[in-house]
């Protein structure tokens, strides 16, 4: 049975303090609480001493990257665009700062085991996924892909 792995990378725009950082947090913390309650999320790994790309480092914003494994590509879409989570998106310009290179916030793929994931393995894929596009290796949901490399159209 295949997993599904995210990958998400960000930068907020206010320094640790101020209301609107405060705020984010909050609001993190009860969708990863509803994450967790779901049944679908597998596993959320911690950004606790991850040495991170120097191009994420280097930033006037604090980033804020997120890693985790979904029983199905399915139950994750649900999630991310329902309740508190989509609202979250909704609101992210608060938050968030807008990447003016346009590069994605976000990449998905395919994993037989658990273990496999890691910070390291997320940094090469979405570097992978900056560099050819999607593909069965690293994707998005409007491009996505069954563990098996054939098309899947999400809805």
């Amino acid at each position: 049975m295949a997993f599904i792995a995210i990958y998400t990378v960000g930068r907020l725009k206010h320094p640790h303090g101020h209301p609107a950082t405060r705020e984010f947090f909050q609001v993190g913390s009860e969708v990863s609480r509803q994450a967790a309650k779901s049944g679908h999320l597998i596993k959320e790994f911690s950004p606790n001493r991850v040495r991170f790309p120097e191009e994420m480092v280097n930033g006037e914003g604090l980033p804020i990257l997120t890693l985790t494994v979904w029983k199905s590509l399915q139950s994750l879409y649900h999630f991310t665009y329902s309740g508190d989570h989509k609202k979250a998106l909704l609101d992210r310009h608060k938050w968030i700062e807008q990447r003016l290179d346009k590069q994605p916030t976000y990449v998905l793929w395919w994993t037989e085991m658990v273990k496999d994931v890691s910070w390291m393995e997320a940094f090469n894929r979405y570097n992978y996924y900056l560099q050819h596009g999607p593909t069965p290796y690293a994707f998005d949901y409007k491009n996505s892909f069954d563990e098996f490399g054939e098309t899947l159209l999400l809805k």
